[in-house]
């Protein structure tokens, strides 16, 4: 510590020396990164962005409608979707990159190069703590993205299985609303004026009901049993043919006709849930995919917007 040598005339008057100490240590370093800047870029970017998605929201639903010629499409949803995503990160981040490099610790005798690196770092870092907490509050609603994509592609290599399964469990038995019962119920449909060759006595009605019900049910389980996407074996056709023709005085080979013509038919249902099943998760799983993508393309104009906004608010604080 050295002491100054030469007094001013006002110190020489009063008798006291009044000058600064001059120290000749190098002044302190300090720190190049202004958390307190940064949590608080970050903290507006995150509020403004919860503010912003919400009135996303609530436009969204409104705008919306079950009834048929009213509301906007799912096109146009779509497409107003993305464009408010994108639009709520440019505003958010921009303000939270903004506030970070205005309020940042003015840096004194450094050069512009690198002033102008750390404004955009500091813009950067604010939109990234942003960006986590906003992820943190809305884990939800991302997961939902992220996992309906992935659903939705399990699905598509699946949905075939699970669609051909849900048309074959309908139900054997004659109950009302089963899928299979249907077409078991259309193997014993009786053309006008064709009597049964199989006529049961007048005291043989509770007997001739419970052997209808087992019939129905052994047909219902062989037209089950068997894969739909492959024809019906021969053996089961002339099985299933005989019972018919004795319900419906036909002909056995009339019979066996319209066993085969009617199992086709149920293997036509089977391909048509097959294929709108594909094409359900097929859309969702292009929809995931292209919300994804745009998320990502959002975040990286949301992380650009903040590092630039940034430099404009360090160039006013240091003016």
């Amino acid at each position: 510590m050295a002491f100054p040598t030469h007094l001013s005339a006002d110190t020489a008057h009063n008798g006291h020396v009044i000058g600064e100490l001059h120290d000749s240590r190098p002044p302190r370093s300090t720190s190049a990164v202004s958390w307190g800047a940064i949590a608080a870029g970050a903290a507006a970017a995150a509020a403004l962005s919860l503010i912003l998605l919400i009135l996303g929201v609530g436009l969204g639903l409104s705008s919306v409608s079950p009834w048929a010629n009213a509301g906007v499409t799912a096109a146009t949803l779509g497409v107003s979707t993305i464009v408010w995503l994108t639009v709520t990160q440019l505003l958010a981040s921009a303000m939270g990159g903004y506030l970070a490099g205005r309020l940042r610790t003015k840096w004194v005798d450094t050069q512009a190069d690198e002033v102008y690196f750390r404004d955009t770092a500091h813009g950067f870092l604010a939109w990234a703590v942003a960006s986590l907490a906003t992820a943190a509050l809305l884990t939800s609603v991302i997961g939902s993205i992220v996992g309906g994509g992935v659903q939705a592609g399990a699905t598509v290599a699946g949905g075939a299985t699970v669609a051909a399964t849900a048309a074959a469990t309908g139900i054997a038995q004659n109950e009302e609303g089963g899928s299979m019962a249907y077409f078991v119920d259309t193997l014993f449909r009786r053309d006008a004026g064709v009597v049964s060759a199989s006529t049961a006595a007048p005291g043989d009605t509770a007997s001739s009901y419970l052997d209808n019900e087992r019939e129905l049910a052994e047909i219902g389980r062989i037209l089950m049993f068997h894969k739909l996407s492959e024809p019906l074996p021969e053996d089961d056709v002339r099985h299933v043919g005989q019972l018919v023709a004795q319900r419906t005085g036909l002909s056995q080979a009339d019979a066996e006709k319209r066993v085969t013509d009617t199992y086709a038919r149920a293997q036509s249902q089977v391909r048509e849930a097959e294929t709108d099943a594909r094409a359900v998760a097929d859309a969702a799983r292009k929809a995931s995919s292209t919300a994804a993508l745009w998320l990502f393309v959002s975040l990286l104009i949301g992380a650009f917007c903040a590092s630039l906004a940034a430099t404009f608010g360090g160039r006013q604080r240091d003016a």
